[in-house]
């Protein structure tokens, strides 16, 4: 009751600034993670190769938070997506909120503390494919909402992560891993990225354990 009664006095006082409010559930996770038996199956129709161009690569290459709907960016799309009790100005960047991180556990109120990851690194999808993609193919998946490419967590984590994949670097949150290994095949599946030898076999050793 004192949860709802503070919400509603938040949303009241976000109406009286003229703010924008959205609140999504506590941990809240991108759409389209396929089972661990899909996963695992699609993981198994993936071509299996050494990465390459990566001397090459620029993140640049990768246009990325661009402007979604009206003032919000990817960036700030995701944040309300994903947040709880999440309050934004009139220039999307939001003032008000808490923000799980699956990968670590942690909860966050400032958005300063939080960062939004790409699932597969997009070093990584440029040295497993995207080397060859259009310009506007990078831009598209740099920027996806559809899929589970894109997670607010706790910033330190996701400069831990790197570029590193599931064979080099996993969630610290272990009851998390399967979820991840789930999201990262489903991505390298649905843009047809490869995928090299380590990584395939912890990926199947990660799903077979789900």
């Amino acid at each position: 009751m004192r949860r709802t009664l503070t919400t509603a006095i938040v949303v009241l006082i976000a109406a009286v600034l003229g703010l924008l409010v959205t609140t999504g559930p506590a941990g809240a996770t991108p759409p389209n993670i396929p089972s661990a038996s899909t996963a695992l199956s699609r993981l198994n129709s993936q071509t299996v190769a050494a990465e390459s161009h990566a001397s090459t690569y620029n993140r640049d290459l990768f246009p990325h938070w661009i402007t979604i709907s009206g003032t919000c960016n990817t960036r700030e799309q995701v944040l309300k997506r994903d947040g709880t009790g999440v309050v934004v100005n009139s220039s999307c960047a939001p003032t008000t909120g808490s923000w799980y991180s699956p990968y670590d556990g942690a909860t966050w109120t400032n958005t300063t503390d939080v960062d939004i990851d790409h699932m597969v690194p997009l070093a990584e999808a440029w040295a497993s494919g995207a080397w060859a993609w259009t310009t506007a193919q990078r831009q598209t998946y740099a920027n996806d909402l559809g899929g589970p490419e894109l997670w607010a967590v706790t910033d330190n984590v996701n400069q831990s992560k790197g570029d590193k994949d599931p064979a080099e670097w996993q969630p610290s949150l272990t009851s998390f891993r399967c979820t991840y290994a789930r999201a990262w095949v489903q991505v390298k599946y649905y843009y047809n990225l490869t995928v090299d030898s380590a990584e395939k076999s912890t990926l199947t050793s990660t799903l077979n354990a789900c």
